[in-house]
């Protein structure tokens, strides 16, 4: 199984949007500081996510977003 995933940043108005195999592990990775990009806004949860059987599909998830229309999405359902 993997995920795409939106995680968003305890301390900022930040959101960082990936995919992965493990959504556990990654979480911590990104907390852990191993994650050079989000480093600067940890720490993080996980505010939503989706499961895929195939990593195309989960890639592809998370290409979409990180579109406008992807953001305002994501941005509908943590609203909801």
């Amino acid at each position: 199984m993997f995920y795409a995933y939106v995680l968003k940043s305890v301390s900022h108005n930040y959101y960082y949007k990936g995919h992965c195999h493990d959504l556990e592990t990654r979480l911590r990775q990104h907390n852990s500081g191993m994650t050079q990009s989000t480093r600067p806004y940890l720490p993080f949860v996980i505010v939503y996510f989706e499961t895929f059987d195939t990593e195309v599909d989960a890639i592809a998830r998370e290409k979409y977003f990180k579109t406008a229309s992807g953001r305002k999405f994501i941005k509908k359902k943590l609203d909801e």
